[in-house]
């Protein structure tokens, strides 16, 4: 008959408490709470409608608890901040975009380091900009409205998400290559700008496509130009910034983070977790249909990625000279 002495069911006890405080997963059960995606904007721009996207999915086939926290200010930087302070134990994640590399561009100063602070769980995909107008603008594509008088042009306003944000960047450096005269008009968000164009109130925005698509189907908006090399298949009669500034090029990203120092066992979960909700077909006709292109997944592609975007737009910055004001 097997038998065991006290001091085995001690020594095995012992053992089997080690390993569970050595798998912080394990012993918390992750996620035994729920889990908190914080979207450094308003409500209704592109970093919103993949969290939320990805809320849904997460508690509906993993049986998760997410909820998306929205805490907009200062161009992300605000959100950004607050994730980065919170402990690092896989219950709040950040929906980092376009802005985790633009700040750093811009900002000489940040409360954060974009790369340090963080741990990079995947990437989701990239949506091109778009240049989009109120459909009374006088101009139905860059190229006319390039073509427009001087006098007439630098009455004209183009709103972006924020100082310093993305759009903001495609605009100054579109001002450069072409001496366009139009003026900028910051928002403290995508969705607000994209009101007010819907409004009349600003003629034109820069965003990205997932924010602007609901106005150009509704045909409250119309657009001017796409920010790809070659024309989008989906929208093929729209023009590119390229073909009137040769190179012109900018998309805008989304990834998830978690604050530095999350488990590895925990973060593991948390990549599995993301992937499993990508590959889901209905998650990836959506994404689609938003105009959202995979990109490569994993915290490596990612921590990749996320220092070629910084070196991209510090580039940018130095080309244009531009400064906050």
């Amino acid at each position: 008959m097997f038998t065991i002495s006290r001091r085995g069911v001690l020594a095995s006890t012992l053992a089997a408490t080690a390993a569970s405080i050595g798998s912080p997963a394990r012993a918390s059960g992750f996620p035994n709470k729920p889990i908190k995606l914080v979207v450094p904007y308003s409500p209704g721009g592109g970093s919103d409608f993949v969290a939320r996207l990805f809320a849904q999915k997460l508690t509906e086939a993993m049986g998760w608890s997410v909820i998306v926290d929205n805490k907009a200010g200062a161009s992300g930087m605000i959100g950004t901040d607050h994730a980065a302070k919170s402990p690092a134990d896989g219950y709040t994640l950040l929906l980092a975009d376009t802005a985790h590399a633009t700040n750093a561009a811009v900002q000489p100063k940040l409360p954060f380091d974009p790369i340090l602070d963080f741990a990079p769980i995947t990437l989701i995909g990239s949506s091109p900009q778009l240049l989009v107008a109120n459909p009374s603008l006088q101009a139905d594509s860059l190229k006319e409205l390039l073509a427009m008088p001087a006098s007439q042009a630098s009455k004209l306003a183009v709103g972006t998400p924020g100082q310093g944000s993305a759009p903001h960047l495609l605009f100054e450096q579109l001002k450069f290559k072409t001496g366009l005269g139009a003026v900028h008009v910051p928002y403290k968000g995508g969705a607000l700008a994209l009101s007010d164009a819907v409004g009349g109130q600003v003629p034109m925005v820069i965003n990205s496509i997932p924010a602007c698509m609901p106005h150009i189907q509704a045909k409250r908006l119309k657009v001017l130009a796409i920010a790809t090399a070659a024309r989008d298949p989906r929208l093929p009669g729209v023009q590119t910034f390229a073909e009137t500034v040769p190179g012109f090029e900018g998309a805008a990203w989304y990834g998830f983070v978690a604050p530095a120092k999350v488990p590895t066992e925990v973060m593991q979960q948390l990549d599995a977790a993301i992937g499993k909700v990508m590959d889901l077909q209905e998650v990836k006709s959506r994404l689609s249909d938003a105009f959202i292109d995979t990109m490569p997944r994993g915290p490596a592609a990612f921590t990749r990625f996320m220092k070629d975007d910084l070196a991209r737009w510090q580039s940018i910055v130095k080309q244009t000279g531009f400064t906050l004001n």
